[in-house]
């Protein structure tokens, strides 16, 4: 019976969310992602038994951009501990685009605001270049496998080429940093490994398994083995309460209220703690750099199940 409902659920949130996608744009600084499907729309729960059920179009494929700092995130509290990253990177909203500098030199440390802005991502990068050396885009690799469940995750090398021709402002992000001192490692390397997980390939399935491991403070479902700790499990749905969707992070907590992140290429992983996992798809953004056919998908879904954490 909870399957009928919940496909129904979920069939009737792609329909009444899609059209939204016409009001939005691809992503054109990343030139390969323009070739995306704009009115595709998708979604994938999965609970914590490793149930999952999905819907629209559940089986595109797309590069799993900013969703793959939650995985480096992740990684990070567990190999370096959270008074490291924090000491790092800091735990602060943004007003400001995701690829912006400007806190970077008003604030005069150097310091990016928070992990899930560029600035941020590069600089957690960094510390764990520096803790984990050259193997460390392996290590994430087979990290992000473990957590999504998928062994045959793999790069987009068209989407990555892309990437790589213009990444110039995350360079400056990069460079700047390091004037500043706040890390030792080489920026190129450092920037290669940025530059290989955001053009990783993946499908809904993927994020919501990997957010079910949230939901469920790291205990995987069918072996019971723990991939990260309850603490880390916390921090990264604090964070991406407060800073998931960049600048439009207290709106959505205001309409939607479930801890998520975003990415440009139009995937929001959504964690409903102790219930769910969720991933969406739509490659149409707004103007934020968010699925905007996604976000109203998990407006829907939140509002009629009652998901928000501020309900």
């Amino acid at each position: 019976m909870m399957e009928i409902v919940v496909q129904a659920l979920l069939d009737k949130a792609v329909a009444d969310a899609r059209p939204y996608a016409e009001k939005g744009r691809l992503a054109t600084y990343i030139p390969e992602l323009t070739k995306a499907n704009r009115r595709a729309l998708g979604v994938c729960v999965v609970d914590l038994d490793g149930n999952h059920w999905r819907a629209g179009d559940f089986d595109t494929t797309f590069t799993i951009q900013s969703v793959s700092k939650v995985a480096t995130l992740l990684y990070a509290l567990e190999t370096c501990g959270i008074q490291q990253v924090l000491s790092r990177i800091g735990a602060e909203q943004t007003a400001d685009a995701f690829n912006s500098i400007i806190k970077l030199e008003t604030r005069n440390s150097g310091k990016p605001l928070n992990p899930f802005i560029n600035a941020g991502a590069i600089a957690l990068i960094a510390m764990l270049m520096e803790a984990v050396g050259e193997d460390l885009l392996s290590a994430l690799l087979d990290y992000l496998k473990t957590l999504t469940g998928n062994r045959t995750l793999s790069v987009d090398a068209d989407v990555l080429r892309s990437e790589r021709a213009t990444g110039d402002i995350n360079r400056a992000l990069a460079y700047y940093q390091k004037g500043m001192h706040t890390f030792t490692a080489d920026v190129t390397a450092v920037l290669d490994v940025y530059f290989h997980m955001c053009s990783l390939e993946v499908q809904v399935i993927d994020l919501a398994r990997m957010a079910a491991l949230i939901a469920s403070n790291g205990r995987h479902p069918a072996t019971g083995e723990h991939h990260f700790s309850a603490e880390s499990a916390r921090c990264a749905k604090v964070l991406m309460t407060t800073c998931g969707l960049y600048d439009s992070s207290g709106w959505f907590a205001l309409e939607v209220g479930i801890p998520s992140k975003s990415g440009v290429g139009g995937g929001i992983l959504s964690v409903v703690p102790g219930q769910f996992g969720i991933g969406v798809v739509g490659p149409s953004l707004d103007d934020k750099g968010n699925s905007i056919a996604g976000v109203e998908l998990l407006r829907r879904l939140s509002r009629t199940q009652g998901w928000s954490l501020f309900a």
